[in-house]
């Protein structure tokens, strides 16, 4: 692998891709930057880095911390790094190496810890992950590229966010199916990922605390009644007049959320343990029972969808373990107490996550066609599969230097065009074609 510096990852994907044309005054008009591109790649680099202006313009020459707090500021919100982080997820999946990785059919969920200072609105101490800060809470595809990324409180129940991120997701990786830890299930959330259209598999844990329910009171099971008896001998069943009766109103909820009438999270928020006697949670809770239930009996059943669970959500933590070495800067710690601007930090992150993980994915294509043309063939019992290209990993970051002099020459190159092929067909002969065909 070709050794690579951040700035220069940043400088040859904006070029390709042209993310950062999304950026500009919020007026609409052109900017008056003279050279916008190198501008907005060295913003996103200190920022996504999180060294912040004023570091940055210590360690890189011709830029100074006024003039990338300007563009951080004026010309780049969260709507638009939201678009940039689109374009490059579109690019991403249309590489040919990604598609041993995952067809973009589901996607993980899970949450990290980040510092922050400790007087701002956010700001709460993580029983669950051991420090003092908010929590960056990504939403990972499975072929490793980050869909969408958010910055929320400690305090908060994980799960509420599920569906928003979801709904926000703009690329054309649109996944069906949602995998999560233990803290992405609740009667609530599984109602309204099913309303959506969502299959939602958590990570199950503590199974001596969770009930099954069964759709009638007079059925019995040969081998597993014993799972839907409650406390007492007594038979746990889905009050189904409720929800027929209630149906209409689940409807119009699922709707307005569509339509952005209404915030899932606020909802979930409001549909807490003490709504037991709102009879909207009431019928989230029958519905989610259902839904939960035939998650559970799939979990059991089915040994590779608990592989596949545990694959995809173990992508979540090394996005978030690649996600924190980039962000190396101020030793970790989010130097904003703006909630706006906090979140604005762990978007431009994922924005330059993204860019690596791309330019990476790239890379190994170059080696790969190497590999083929040095002669890696079956026919010579030398092997390249897609089982073997499953098993990489664009989170590499030897190949990556984040340290040193940042040099900016590297804005100004202007590199080929990337083939997102794997194999370029031309160059082979027709013992090669038929090696491609089989991969």
């Amino acid at each position: 692998m070709p050794e690579r510096t951040l700035i220069e990852i940043a400088s040859r994907t904006a070029y390709w891709l042209g993310w950062h044309r999304h950026f500009g005054p919020a007026s609409g008009h052109d900017n008056k930057l003279s050279k916008p591109q190198e501008r907005y790649v060295l913003t996103t680099f200190a920022c996504g880095s999180n060294m912040g202006p004023a570091e940055a313009a210590r360690h890189i020459e011709g830029i100074t911390a006024h003039e990338i707090s300007l563009a951080k500021n004026r010309h780049i919100t969260l709507a638009k790094l939201n678009k940039a982080i689109t374009d490059v997820v579109n690019a991403f999946a249309q590489l040919d190496v990604v598609k041993a990785w995952g067809d973009g059919s589901s996607v993980g969920t899970d949450g990290t810890q980040v510092d922050t200072y400790i007087d701002n609105l956010l700001a709460e101490t993580s029983i669950r992950y051991g420090g003092f800060g908010g929590i960056a809470y990504h939403y990972v595809s499975d072929n490793y590229i980050a869909l969408f990324s958010r910055f929320v409180p400690c305090g908060a129940w994980e799960a509420i966010y599920i569906i928003e991120g979801l709904l926000a997701n703009a690329s054309e990786v649109q996944p069906k199916t949602v995998h999560a830890d233990t803290q992405g299930q609740s009667f609530p959330v599984f109602t309204l990922a099913h309303l959506f259209g969502f299959d939602l598999m958590p990570r199950i844990r503590n199974w001596k605390g969770l009930t099954f329910f069964q759709h009638a009171d007079q059925v019995a099971y040969r081998h597993i009644d014993s799972l839907f008896c409650g406390e007492g001998g007594n038979r746990n069943v889905i009050d189904w007049d409720l929800v027929e009766k209630m149906w209409p109103d689940l409807m119009r909820v699922a709707i307005s959320i569509r339509e952005g009438r209404l915030n899932s999270v606020t909802l979930l928020r409001r549909l807490g343990s003490h709504s037991r006697k709102n009879e909207i949670y009431r019928a989230f809770r029958e519905v989610g029972r259902s839904v939960r239930t035939v998650a559970l009996l799939r979990f059991l059943a089915d040994p590779a969808l608990r592989r596949r669970i545990t694959a995809v959500t173990n992508k979540v933590e090394g996005f978030n373990g690649f996600s924190a070495w980039l962000r190396f800067g101020n030793d970790g710690v989010i130097a904003d107490n703006d909630p706006a601007e906090q979140e604005k930090m762990i978007k431009f992150n994922s924005l330059l996550a993204n860019c690596v993980i791309f330019h990476t994915a790239l890379d190994m294509t170059d080696v790969l066609r190497q590999l083929l043309a040095e002669g890696w063939q079956p026919e010579q019992g030398k092997d390249i599969t897609a089982a073997d290209i499953a098993q990489l990993s664009p989170y590499l970051t030897a190949h990556i230097s984040r340290f040193g002099l940042y040099a900016t020459d590297v804005l100004r190159l202007r590199p080929d065009d990337f083939d997102p092929d794997l194999f370029q067909r031309d160059c082979l002969g027709v013992d090669q074609r038929r090696v491609v065909d089989r991969l």
